[in-house]
């Protein structure tokens, strides 16, 4: 049931790297996280894109414009072999590490021959709320990623408000955004690898148009959190930073609660308190007051799209 009281609560963003290639010792550090931020109170704890199952940041899987190459076939079954399946053992042992808290972690995800970026929403008793499937991978993200349909888009009332969700570039899809603002998203959580400084304002935008809280979670990943035979033109140099962090929590007037931070591996932790979105909503509502249906409309389509239909 959605926190209509608006009683405060507190939130936190984790910022971390996966144990590339190797999902179950990921999965043992989300559980190592999650109890971390338990501790401190959280009621909610969201982890960053691709956090189970890894962002193979740098690396080209042998692919050029017409030609694939055997080694980087190779490359891509073991990332593939790192995937989850939901249902799943993998989804089990995430299920009990989110026992006591909302928990938002970005996983990659398998079905048949594809591979999606996805976010699963786990409840306190760790149960499956919901699932969300990036609607469109980014650039070469395109060669190792299928695309979501509309049919995974939720919203979730929680009893920590109405939770969703948007991965890394999908934050710049306006029509995206809209199609949130309109479900009543409060939480609105944005599990990313982006580590630009820019992408920080990108997040207060999102604050301040929709009037919701946004909780950012990018990782923090060096060379060392990849095997040593991992190919790519950062070098070998353990402590080389391939995604450097920038996690933050925003208010619904685009203040920061915290971060962003690029410091390292870290826990943000903000108390946040849903009246300040009606505060907000008082001058701006970008589906309601300061909508315009008379000029504008959005169709959204939310059918799930299968490739074969029987019956």
């Amino acid at each position: 049931m959605m926190n209509d009281r608006h009683s405060p609560v507190i939130v936190s963003v984790v910022q971390a790297g996966s144990i590339a290639f190797d999902t179950p010792a990921t999965i043992e550090k989300l559980a190592d996280l999650t109890a971390d931020a338990r501790s401190r109170g959280a009621a909610l704890v969201v982890f960053p894109e691709a956090f189970v199952g890894g962002y193979p940041k740098g690396h080209d899987f042998g692919a050029v414009v017409g030609s694939r190459t055997e080694d980087g076939r190779d490359w891509f079954r073991r990332y593939a072999e790192g995937a989850i399946t939901i249902p799943g053992p993998d989804l089990d042992g995430i299920a009990k590490a989110a026992a006591g808290v909302h928990l938002v972690a970005g996983v990659i995800e398998r079905e048949h021959g594809t591979l999606f970026c996805s976010v699963i929403f786990l409840d306190p008793a760790g149960q499956l709320l919901g699932v969300h499937r990036k609607l469109m991978p980014t650039a070469s993200e395109r060669l190792i990623w299928g695309f979501g349909d509309g049919s995974t888009m939720p919203v979730l009332g929680t009893s920590v408000g109405r939770i969703g969700a948007a991965i890394c570039w999908e934050n710049y899809m306006p029509l995206y955004r809209t199609a949130m603002y309109a479900k009543g998203v409060q939480i609105w959580c944005a599990p990313t690898v982006d580590d630009r400084e820019r992408w920080a304002s990108s997040m207060q935008h999102i604050a301040l148009e929709g009037r919701t809280f946004v909780l950012s979670a990018n990782q923090y990943a060096v060379r060392g959190d990849y095997p040593p035979d991992y190919v790519t033109a950062y070098g070998d140099d353990p402590e080389t930073v391939l995604i450097g962090g920038g996690s933050c929590i925003v208010d619904p007037h685009g203040r920061f609660l915290a971060g962003p931070d690029r410091s390292g591996e870290t826990i943000l932790t903000a108390e946040i308190d849903l009246g300040e979105i009606t505060r907000g909503m008082f001058d701006f509502d970008p589906i309601g007051h300061y909508a315009r249906p008379d000029v504008f409309q959005l169709t959204v389509d939310e059918r799930e799209k299968d490739p074969v239909v029987f019956g």
